[in-house]
């Protein structure tokens, strides 16, 4: 139980972390992607300065750029007839011919985003005058495949960082976590220490207190109406005192998980047959009807006795919960590669609220709600149910809690299918 608490605490911390590192590498990706293209228009600005100053001049243009792949130049005439270009300027969309009238028009360098082979790319677009006295327009523009790499080398350098920062953290969460459970851990053990201790400790007086009943009523006469009626309430009480506090001794070994529970091949559909008949007489006794359907053998794998203690309990709380003249069906299935035993009976149902809590130690439906009252066996101790999902789990197996079709309360416990 405390390892899923950890698990869960540390999850929690490593997801919110998780969520800080994204948004915050989101919102870095996108400033640095943002100061790059800034970047870019600076560096793209000197570039057409440095070709105007060679075109100007007559050096080579060619040298001017120092990464001629990694940038594309053109000189066009005003009427936009090529006069010189690059290899990679045709594949980055150049000449830009409509930025070139809107860069004439202004009379100095403007840039501005075009659509080229290589994608969206940005041209930087400036009039100039060779020596000849020809007007031309210069352009330079960057392949977005070296603004891509730089993002990408961050986004790879940013998940390394962050991958690494989450795997710390589970670390940390983990250790942490712990440290915080445990005088959790310590304060619980204490308790079911302390539980299994009182319990067994009690059992000892209330055998005596049970043996000195049953010698007071073989000594009662029959005409002693009264006296008989208070030992026989003495003797139920004596039980039902000794019910729970086995309940509590198998509740503290299961959450110290001491009790042993096999996980070996037996037939479900066997156990189903001998735990409905044990309460078979007292359906009848209650005025209600049970049924028990399967298709024959059910093979399964798990704990035969202990689930035999399962069914025990939702056959209990079945009886406890149908009125008079009502109906417990009990029923034995396949499904793929699982079996399942459901008991359903004709009561009012589980209240929605209670649903979900119908597992609780201590919890009562009937309790808190007149939709399921208690029948004439009497209301139980809320442990029953505790200890049969506990116990189902055990086995590899799990116990849930439904409505059934009919409006009555629906049990169904599945376990792994034996061979």
């Amino acid at each position: 139980m405390f390892d899923h608490i950890r698990k869960r605490l540390t999850m929690g911390y490593v997801g919110i972390l998780a969520v800080i590192l994204l948004v915050f590498g989101v919102v870095v990706v996108i400033s640095f992607h943002r100061q790059v293209t800034i970047q870019q228009d600076k560096v793209l600005d000197q570039k057409v300065k440095g070709l105007v100053n060679g075109s100007l001049s007559g050096t080579d243009t060619s040298a001017i750029l120092n990464d001629p792949d990694s940038y594309g130049w053109v000189i066009i005439t005003p009427d936009g007839h090529t006069l010189k270009q690059n290899p990679t300027a045709a594949s980055l969309g150049l000449p830009a011919r409509q930025l070139a009238k809107v860069s004439l028009h202004e009379g100095e360098m403007v840039s501005a985003p075009i659509g080229g082979l290589q994608g969206k790319v940005r041209v930087a677009s400036s009039p100039a005058v060779l020596q000849s006295g020809t007007l031309v327009v210069l352009q330079v523009a960057r392949s977005p495949a070296v603004v891509q790499g730089i993002v990408d080398r961050l986004i790879l350098v940013l998940w390394t960082v962050g991958l690494g920062a989450l795997m710390l953290a589970a670390a940390g969460g983990f250790f942490m976590s712990r440290r915080a459970m445990r005088p959790v851990q310590e304060a619980f053990g204490r308790q079911r220490t302390f539980i299994a201790d009182a319990s067994h400790e009690l059992k000892t007086p209330l055998t005596l207190i049970r043996a000195d009943a049953e010698v007071l009523s073989r000594g009662l006469d029959d005409s002693d109406e009264d006296n008989r009626e208070l030992v026989d309430d003495l003797l139920g009480e004596t039980d039902r005192m000794n019910a729970i506090l086995s309940d509590l001794l198998l509740l503290a070994r299961l959450d110290a998980e001491k009790v042993s529970v096999s996980r070996e091949p037996f037939d479900l559909a066997l156990v189903l047959s001998e735990t409905s008949e044990r309460f078979a007489a007292r359906a009848v006794a209650e005025g209600k009807y049970l049924q028990v359907n399967h298709a024959g053998k059910l093979p399964a794998r798990g704990d035969a006795e202990r689930t035999g203690q399962i069914l025990a309990a939702l056959l209990d709380n079945a009886l406890r919960f149908t009125p008079d003249g009502g109906t417990i069906t009990v029923e034995g299935r396949s499904v793929d590669k699982r079996v399942e035993a459901s008991v359903t009976d004709t009561g009012q149902g589980i209240p929605p609220k209670s649903l979900d809590r119908v597992f609780e130690r201590f919890y009562r439906a009937d309790a808190h709600s007149a939709a399921r009252t208690r029948g004439p066996s009497g209301g139980g101790t809320g442990l029953g149910l505790a200890i049969a999902r506990d116990l189902a789990r055990a086995q590899g197996g799990e116990l849930a809690a439904g409505d059934a079709d009919n409006g009555g309360a629906a049990f169904t416990l599945t376990l792994p299918a034996g061979t």
